[in-house]
């Protein structure tokens, strides 16, 4: 397997405060306040064929998730898409993952974030699936998580914020040291949330069960696939789940920008069927995003 190339040294450009900036150019100073005090936020989104798929309802999050940690980002979601676009022309790329990146510079150090500057950044890569098809088909294997995910009396719950990412990327990284795929997370209340990364959906008996997205993202990918759910008359339930429940689930797939419908197979001590369901709504998202039905 060939090593992966630093994400600081490759070719391309990246959209930098409203201009393409050589790759290897796009940096920030060491004193920025988002590397100390956690103040960015960021979307992941892929583009399928050259269209990215909900693109609009990103930039919105984006621009939404930067409001809710006390800042506007100087462009408005039109400029937003087409930067996303310019992006895609620029390096050349159809089938691709993009990150758009706001965040508080470097004008001032301290906790206050007064007098910071907000900035922009877009970039694009190719990358395929998150899993590969062998795995996915298989269905892949959750440790339960060492943290729990916020009250929303705590945190901006509700914000792509990197900063309430610092937990799930603590919990990979155990699951990864101790052979699993990626982890289970449960919520302050001890209620089963998602996974590090993406929404969790449940099927028993026909129904699909998904917590209540109270203490996490709404993920737009968990709108789209309870969309298509419903389009097929699969009766979908959002309501709180205890891990206690977790064993009368036949089913159980992750949903996700990146990881996009992935079945599992286990989640701790539980284990699930890569069933039909799961490979038919699985089915429906491919065709969806790479424009095979409306």
């Amino acid at each position: 397997m060939a090593e992966q190339r630093s994400f600081d040294d490759r070719d391309g450009f990246i959209w930098f405060d409203g201009k393409l900036v050589p790759w290897r150019e796009a940096n920030v100073h060491i004193l920025t306040h988002a590397m100390h005090y956690a103040s960015s936020v960021f979307e992941g989104q892929r583009a399928y064929g050259g269209r990215i798929f909900k693109l609009r309802e990103h930039s919105k999050r984006l621009r939404r998730s930067a409001e809710l940690l006390g800042f506007d980002i100087p462009w408005s979601t039109e400029e937003i898409d087409a930067a996303c676009g310019e992006v895609l022309e620029a390096n050349g790329l159809t089938e691709a993952y993009l990150r758009p990146v706001s965040w508080r510079g470097s004008e001032s150090m301290g906790v206050s974030p007064k007098g910071t500057k907000p900035h922009l950044a877009i970039a694009a890569w190719n990358w395929g699936k998150y899993y590969p098809p062998e795995k996915a088909a298989a269905g892949i294997r959750l440790d339960i998580a060492p943290w729990r995910r916020p009250a929303p009396y705590t945190a901006p719950v509700h914000s792509k914020a990197a900063g309430l990412y610092m937990i799930a990327s603590l919990s990979k990284q155990q699951a990864d040291a101790r052979g699993f795929d990626d982890a289970l997370m449960f919520d302050w209340r001890g209620q089963v949330a998602e996974a590090t990364g993406a929404n969790a959906f449940f099927v028993r008996d026909g129904v699909l069960h998904t917590p209540t997205p109270d203490c996490f993202l709404d993920g737009i990918t968990r709108r789209t696939v309870i969309d298509l759910a419903r389009k097929r008359g699969i009766p979908v339930e959002e309501r709180a789940i205890w891990p206690e429940e977790l064993e009368s689930f036949e089913q159980f797939f992750i949903t996700g920008s990146a990881a996009e419908v992935t079945p599992v197979q286990s989640a701790g001590p539980w284990r699930f069927e890569v069933g039909e369901l799961s490979r038919q709504l699985a089915r429906d998202y491919d065709d969806l995003v790479n424009g095979r039905q409306a």
